[in-house]
């Protein structure tokens, strides 16, 4: 077993061309203020709490966890869009958090990010075509409109969209249709990293599969990268080649994706699973549902030690002591959990 120290330099062997992002001990605090006037900050949320992982070129990481863990201000704190309170965020080798604004304007162009509601994200006094052209007009990648017209055009059939409907409005399009608008929009500066922040929780069941299949289908095309956000497990596993597992501002379990499912070792990790429906109704019967007790603790007053140990059915007075570092209980599997 190997130590989270040991887990440094275990990543740092991996070649460095093989790592297109890696984040060291990221922390996210959101300061809480008191008082009308002379407002005093009594506290700190700590949405991301010394978070550590990497994605190498090409593969898709998983990241899961129960709704307000802190996955999706992860992912806007690596794309920069809020200032870390710590860490590094090191994409392609470049520490994103040294940079200037108009140096991280042009390290945008290769991160994008597809987000959640395909409703609220796109701008309704603006036509589709306008929306997946803004980020070439901004950028300066074509030279007059009528190549702005052909790489819009590109992008519509890219998604599966047919371009006459570049001269609509959000609410004409159906809402796998919007998601769509914001793939294409997401493609337009042809970038190698895309943060997935929940981009099918607000979409039908039935449109959710043709959304990922078309994930999937993009990234051989294009050898894309993602950061995969999301709070259903079976949708990640259809998608995801390594799930890092979060509670509570902290990563509890990273592991490729069938190990994850077939040996979940963080008792964490194991309620999440034993909440996924199996289609088979005879094992569905029979399996063992582990259901957490209590609710999840505020990350403005976290637990003392391990944040899960309140919950955890398998929790031993040694688990008040620390928080656990994340150790590798078997190739490229890492817990974090004293009894694991």
């Amino acid at each position: 077993m190997q130590s989270q120290a040991s887990a440094q330099s275990t990543q740092s062997s991996v070649a460095n061309g093989d790592i297109l992002l890696e984040v060291k001990g990221l922390k996210m605090y959101f300061p809480v203020t008191a008082g009308a006037i002379m407002q005093k900050t009594v506290g700190y949320i700590k949405a991301v709490d010394d978070v550590s992982f990497f994605v190498r070129k090409g593969e898709t990481l998983g990241l899961v966890g129960e709704s307000g863990c802190g996955k999706s201000t992860t992912g806007r704190s690596i794309l920069q869009f809020s200032k870390p309170t710590e860490g590094e965020v090191r994409f392609e080798g470049v520490d994103l958090t040294q940079l200037s604004s108009q140096e991280m304007r042009r390290m945008r162009e290769r991160m994008q990010i597809v987000f959640q509601d395909p409703y609220s994200s796109l701008n309704p006094r603006m036509t589709a075509g306008a929306i997946v052209g803004e980020p070439v007009k901004i950028h300066h990648k074509v030279a007059n409109r009528t190549e702005l017209r052909e790489r819009v055009d590109e992008l519509f059939e890219v998604v599966g969209l047919n371009p006459t409907m570049a001269g609509r409005y959000p609410h004409e399009f159906s809402g796998g249709q919007r998601q769509r608008i914001g793939i294409a929009r997401a493609l337009a500066l042809n970038p190698s990293f895309i943060v997935c922040d929940e981009p099918v929780s607000a979409l039908d069941v039935s449109i959710q599969a043709q959304v990922i299949n078309l994930f999937e289908e993009l990234q051989e095309r294009f050898n894309l990268t993602y950061l995969f956000i999301a709070h259903d497990l079976s949708v990640v596993r259809h998608i995801a080649d390594r799930i890092a597992v979060m509670y509570l501002g902290h990563l509890v379990e990273v592991a490729p994706a069938e190990e994850l499912y077939a040996n979940p070792m963080h008792p964490y990790t194991q309620a999440l699973l034993s909440a996924v429906p199996i289609p088979d109704p005879r094992i569905e019967a029979t399996r063992q549902r582990i259901i957490l007790k209590g609710e999840i603790p505020s990350p403005l007053n976290p637990p003392a030690g391990c944040v899960f140990h309140p919950r955890c059915p398998i929790m031993t007075e040694s688990c008040k002591a620390a928080m656990p570092e994340l150790v590798e209980m078997s190739p490229d599997h890492w817990v974090a959990c004293i009894n694991a």
